[in-house]
């Protein structure tokens, strides 16, 4: 009996264990986004998380280890959201548009990625090195834009003389860029630009830009 009910609170603890390191990863998230690395305290990740230091040692090992977890995290989620997209279905113009506003919509719900992004350009990109999937990672995305481009293209509606990762850095870059600099836009310019006339304004000029390069036929 003892037995049996050991064996029925297992996927209990399981679920717990997950549970306790998606609050850790995303307590981390924030930390992490807010104060930088360096600035970052195990401590506070614990507390906000609702965890012991000794759990968040026991599932992520130390404070590097940590940042590395919360870096693939952050990536591997908005992977999850591009291949959810399911842009093969979808004639090439449409397909950019999606992944053109699903990039800037992205960086606009989690105001935490671009800052988590700067954290790691700060570090000069030493933790990410130390990734050994975050090229596969990235890999079916550049795939996935070269398939767009070229259906485009062999429709006579793109140009095909388009570097994907370039392409792509220019997507990134138009939502990136609006985000982590709209406070101080917002100042500069005398506009409020979180308000929602403005984000639909931006997110529509950050699709066109992108058509009207592949549509542009090369000189």
């Amino acid at each position: 009996m003892d037995q049996l009910a050991d064996q029925s609170s297992q996927p209990k603890r399981a679920r717990n264990a997950e549970r306790t390191k998606a609050a850790i990863l995303e307590a981390g998230r924030a930390e992490f986004a807010e104060r930088g690395f360096e600035g970052a305290r195990v401590d506070a990740i614990a507390a906000l998380a609702g965890a012991n230091k000794r759990l968040l040692y026991h599932y992520f090992g130390n404070k590097e280890d940590l940042y590395r977890a919360v870096l693939l995290d952050a990536y591997q989620e908005i992977r999850r959201g591009e291949r959810a997209l399911s842009l093969d279905q979808y004639g090439p113009v449409e397909a950019m548009d999606r992944l053109v506003r699903f990039t800037f919509r992205h960086f606009l719900a989690n105001p935490w990625f671009p800052r988590l992004l700067g954290t790691e350009n700060i570090e000069n990109a030493r933790f990410l090195k130390t990734l050994p999937d975050i090229q596969a990672l990235h890999s079916p995305l550049v795939g996935q834009i070269t398939t767009i481009v070229d259906r485009g293209a062999d429709a006579g509606t793109f140009r095909r003389d388009v570097d994907p990762v370039q392409l792509y850095i220019s997507i990134a870059a138009l939502g990136f860029f609006y985000v982590s600099n709209m406070a101080t836009l917002s100042v500069i310019f005398a506009r409020d630009l979180s308000g929602v006339a403005m984000l639909q304004e931006r997110e529509a000029q950050a699709v066109q830009m992108v058509l009207d390069y592949l549509r542009t036929k090369p000189s």
